[in-house]
């Protein structure tokens, strides 16, 4: 089986998981879409994936800014309102009893195609709205073990031609790093920017320790992480000193840790990059400390919206 931040605990009742498309639910070995799709076609839409926790889908209005932020960038009119999807989103939970530790995806394209083309005058349809709720817990033994970065030559691209922001469908380059990553021994790549600084990783993003100071990167190349954000928050919020700035892999192999960050797995420790060693302890100090503020901010999160706040 293969080691990274998505692997998750078996869980049987995902066989019977009931999809939605499009207004319907339909069973999980019986969920199609039209090979006209624009997401099929060209890669042509955006996605989200949230978590639903003690029956909170949690920080789901930074998800939602974020959906809708993509879909303004690729001039996609998604066709609902925030409200109107929310309410999609909970059809879904509730027509398959679900209530915590649960993944929700989220994938909106342009809608169907009449021909094969990236032409979005040639759609015919409105947006296809597909969203995949599972029963996914993150294996405890990532969370312990740790994950091993290779260095990729795939870079992170430059705003004016694929942000590096946007979450679409569009995900090749991202598949390459892996790739290369994997056949060189490694869990997952970490990725650099045009500049040569280090950026993110294919999937999460990167955090290094140095000194009792946490850095990440300057933002302008790298995911737009929600919870990239809430471990920047939880810093401030601590007094724990952040830094949002370029550097180097100079840097990272000196690091006293690492660690990455994602909805599904949270922060997970990096134990190796390159093969080099980053720390022995995993997870180490800070990240263990960040990961309980993190884990706080969630049950905030869920006693605001159990209040009603």
């Amino acid at each position: 089986m293969s080691h990274g931040t998505h692997n998750a605990v078996h869980d049987p009742r995902n066989d019977n998981i009931r999809i939605y498309i499009n207004g319907e639910l339909f069973p999980r070995d019986e969920a199609r879409i039209s090979v006209f799709d624009s997401g099929y076609l060209v890669g042509d839409g955006v996605w989200e994936a949230l978590r639903l926790h003690d029956g909170v889908l949690v920080f789901l209005d930074d998800h939602l800014d974020r959906l809708w932020q993509g879909a303004a960038a690729i001039g996609m009119d998604i066709g609902m309102t925030r409200e109107e999807l929310t309410q999609k989103i909970w059809q879904t939970l509730d027509a398959n009893e679900m209530h915590d530790h649960v993944h929700v995806r989220i994938m909106l394209t342009r809608g169907i195609k009449k021909t094969p083309s990236q032409d979005p005058r040639l759609t015919v349809s409105g947006p296809n709205l597909v969203i995949i709720p599972e029963y996914k817990k993150a294996s405890p033994e990532t969370a312990s073990k740790g994950i091993r970065l290779f260095t990729s030559t795939i870079r992170r691209g430059s705003p004016d031609y694929l942000d590096p922001r946007l979450n679409c469908h569009s995900k090749l380059h991202e598949v390459q790093a892996l790739i290369q990553a994997q056949e060189a021994g490694a869990d997952e790549a970490l990725m650099l920017d045009i500049h040569g600084f280090v950026s993110t990783c294919n999937a999460t993003n990167f955090f290094m320790v140095k000194h009792g100071e946490v850095w990440t990167s300057t933002g302008q190349y790298c995911m737009n992480g929600i919870t990239r954000g809430k471990v920047i928050e939880v810093c401030h919020e601590n007094g724990i000193p952040c830094l949002e700035r370029n550097f180097s892999l100079f840097d990272v192999y000196g690091a006293d840790e690492a660690f990455v960050t994602g909805s599904f797995g949270g922060l997970t420790p990096v134990t190796h990059v390159d093969g080099r060693t980053i720390s022995d302890t995993v997870p180490g100090e800070m990240t263990r400390r960040l990961r309980k503020l993190y884990k706080e901010s969630i049950a905030r999160e869920i006693q605001k919206s159990n209040a009603g706040g």
